[in-house]
């Protein structure tokens, strides 16, 4: 068994508390500003964290400057586990939320951006714990280890093990060949979506407050709103709605294409097989919830509409928008109860919990390209039973996927079946009923917040028994870390590398 170079795991750890006890800061400085009467708790818990995580470099100031696969596994999963639990204590301190369990899943879901949530009355929080916990969705959106590999040069750290554990996507390409430069680019274009949602939204009407929580969450297609509503609370606002929409589609958009668009090199985002058919689910999916909106169901007696025809159109084709690109990204904003509309739109968000967003994302779930890998070669066996002695490589923006990326896929979306089944069999033996309980896995596994039947969109976990809470707590985590990087602690072969 290869030694952990445990000085070097302490030495990231304490960096990572430092960046968590940093965001503290900002958000006692909102107590501030706010003056909602936690100030003196909030700065003493940041202050805290910030020493311990101070401490913990200073100890491990000396150590080999190298990391392997195997370190890379514990600092990703030790490292958003310090994140989770010294995150727990805003909450702590400000008894702002009660019981461990609460304070425990609502955390996790923070860092993990799925949104779902276990607070009955938002409004009612102090607003630096409103801040915070869309700090926590916006810390884990690009994952705190990208942004520690940011700064890991300046350590003596190569950050290219950490990346592959922390974000183990399917795509090569890369914005620069360093991994570092990589993460910082990354990280300016997370900065600058936020800055720039946040400015679109307080022009079209909301207070900046709201306009920077609900960015924030956005980006990191969390979910965490500053109000009960969620977005809804604007439904007499469509250009808020419509700007938040657009926001969502981008955090779900590969981040490398992203940055190929800001240095316009826009062939490369309409050559890309995977955005191309990111844009067509969503557009599908849109155009039969609109359809179905429009004729079967009446918004007016929970949503703000012109009832005109063109009126009633313009609002089933938004709010259809809305909740499909929400689902699709993982993202968890709800502008109304959309497992009441119909029986058959309940069953297609359903399953559209299960597709996510596109790889190299925030969002969570599946993602597009595995769908696609999986389709590819699901045609392809066709061929193979017809033609058993021809070989038909399967390829992906006209570059041949290697067979061992083919058989992760494969081991990635069945492993991925067998935990919704085992998450829904946990939470009906807690009692759930059969709709709450599949809703619930899938939301979780998946990171997309709102579930079905007691835990809806316009309910939410408070009601899972405690024991509940922690098994949804580590589905999210799970299934943020895309399974591999948890599950390969509970395998013999891990411990005996």
């Amino acid at each position: 068994m290869s030694k952990l170079n445990r000085k070097l795991i302490f030495h990231i750890l304490g960096l990572l508390l430092m960046f968590n006890g940093f965001a503290m800061l900002i958000s006692a400085f909102v107590s501030y500003l706010t003056n909602d009467g936690v100030l003196n708790e909030m700065t003493i818990v940041s202050l805290l964290v910030i020493f311990f995580g101070w401490l913990f470099m200073i100890v491990s100031k000396k150590n080999e400057r190298k990391i392997n696969k195997r370190d890379a596994y514990f600092v990703v999963v030790l490292g958003w586990l310090v994140m989770i639990f010294s995150g727990m204590l805003p909450y702590v301190v400000t008894d702002s939320i009660s019981s461990f369990s609460n304070i425990f899943f609502e955390t996790m879901s923070g860092y993990t951006t799925t949104g779902s949530t276990i607070i009955n009355d938002i409004d009612a929080l102090p607003k630096s714990i409103i801040f915070w916990r869309s700090m926590t969705h916006w810390l884990g959106g690009m994952g705190i280890i990208v942004l520690a590999i940011a700064i890991l040069p300046l350590l003596g750290i190569g950050g290219m093990q950490l990346f592959t554990a922390e974000a183990p996507g399917l795509t090569g390409d890369k914005i620069h060949p360093r991994i570092s430069d990589t993460a910082k680019r990354l990280w300016l274009i997370y900065v600058g979506l936020t800055f720039l949602e946040t400015i679109l939204l307080t022009f079209a009407g909301m207070s900046f407050f709201d306009a920077i929580n609900n960015s924030m969450s956005n980006i990191a297609s969390g979910g965490f709103s500053s109000k009960n509503e969620s977005i809804g609370f604007w439904n007499d606002n469509p250009l808020i709605q419509y700007i938040v929409i657009f926001f969502m589609f981008l955090a779900g958009t590969n981040f490398i294409l992203i940055y190929f668009g800001l240095t316009g090199k826009f062939k490369k985002i309409f050559q890309d097989t995977e955005f191309k058919w990111y844009v067509s689910f969503i557009c599908a999916f849109v155009f039969i919830s609109t359809l179905i909106l429009f004729f079967q169901v009446n918004l007016s007696s929970t949503e703000v509409y012109h009832p005109e025809v063109l009126g009633k159109f313009e609002s089933s084709f938004r709010h259809s928008l809305f909740q499909v690109v929400a689902i699709v990204t993982t993202t968890g904003f709800v502008t109304g109860d959309f497992i009441s509309w119909t029986p058959f739109l309940t069953m297609l968000f359903f399953g559209i919990m299960f597709l996510g967003g596109s790889s190299g994302s925030t969002s969570g779930g599946v993602k597009v390209l595995r769908h696609l890998i999986l389709i590819k070669n699901g045609f392809l066996e066709f061929k193979r039973s017809l033609h058993p002695n021809a070989i038909f490589p399967l390829r992906h923006n006209n570059h041949v996927v290697e067979k061992p990326i083919i058989i992760h896929v494969l081991a990635f979306f069945i492993l991925y079946l067998i935990l919704f089944i085992i998450g829904a069999g946990v939470l009906s033996a807690l009692g759930l009923d059969f709709v709450s309980a599949i809703g619930g896995a899938a939301s979780s596994l998946g990171n997309v917040g709102p579930a079905l039947g007691t835990l809806g969109p316009i309910s939410n976990f408070d009601s899972l028994p405690e024991i509940g809470k922690y098994w949804c707590a580590f589905l999210m985590l799970v299934g943020r870390l895309e399974l591999f990087t948890v599950l390969i602690f509970f395998t013999p072969y891990f411990w005996k590398s």
